[in-house]
């Protein structure tokens, strides 16, 4: 995908900062949302659908960048890259463990960042489906996954914070194979999960949105290897 198509959430409380990583990211090619606190960057998310990766500063009031990484992964996979003047090794370690693809400590030079960046979302593959705040997968099926919510027919559903993150990953690869082990890493990084825990979660999702959940059209196995769902249908 070409960058700019890219679009980068730009979280930080400075709005020097922010507006200097925008003049960057901009020059670059991707496209840039700013939010002030991690609070806004939820509520941008909502109202803007989701972004490819987001750009987190740490010490921020109100939602610490820690604290909003913790609830944009309760329904999704975002990438998140780090953007801090924190730079002890125990917080680094704990970002990097636990919540960010990559860290940076502030002041950061230009190119890095732009480097680092396309790295990041080199190893992270696109949505083959809009960025719309409610993604239409047909006329069947949307998926709201900011506000962890499924609309099947005329049937508004919850999801669970683990059906919506199975969701984003299955969706942002739609029409690929995601491999169990994977999934399993991507959801329950910090847990050694394994293969029937993943099941039963899957299970449950497709009770949720399929017509026929042993016959599923959504959620489909990929014997021996993983699931695939469907690619995106261009009108």
């Amino acid at each position: 995908m070409n960058d700019h198509w890219h679009k980068i959430l730009v979280v930080d409380d400075s709005h020097t900062v922010r507006h200097s990583v925008r003049h960057v990211l901009e020059d670059a090619g991707y496209e840039v949302i700013e939010a002030e606190g991690g609070l806004e960057a939820l509520t941008r998310i909502k109202k803007k659908g989701m972004p490819h990766l987001a750009l987190v500063d740490l010490n921020m009031p109100g939602m610490d960048g820690f604290t909003f990484c913790k609830k944009v992964h309760q329904f999704s996979d975002l990438p998140i890259v780090m953007l801090t003047s924190v730079d002890d090794e125990s917080t680094v370690v704990q970002g990097l463990e636990e919540h960010a693809e990559d860290y940076i400590v502030k002041p950061f030079r230009k190119a890095e960042l732009v480097a680092r960046i396309k790295r990041v979302l080199g190893r992270m593959e696109s949505y083959a489906y809009t960025f719309d705040p409610i993604i239409e997968i047909d006329e069947r099926l949307a998926v709201d996954l900011p506000n962890r919510k499924a609309f099947v027919n005329t049937d508004k559903l919850s999801l669970t914070p683990t059906e919506a993150k199975l969701l984003y990953i299955l969706i942002k690869n739609a029409g690929r194979t995601v491999s169990t082990e994977y999934l399993l890493q991507r959801v329950w990084p910090l847990d050694d999960a394994f293969e029937d825990r993943l099941h039963a979660h899957i299970y449950r999702l497709r009770k949720k949105i399929e017509i026929d959940p042993k016959s599923p059209t959504y959620v489909v196995s990929d014997w021996g290897k993983g699931y695939t769902f469907p690619p995106r249908v261009k009108s």
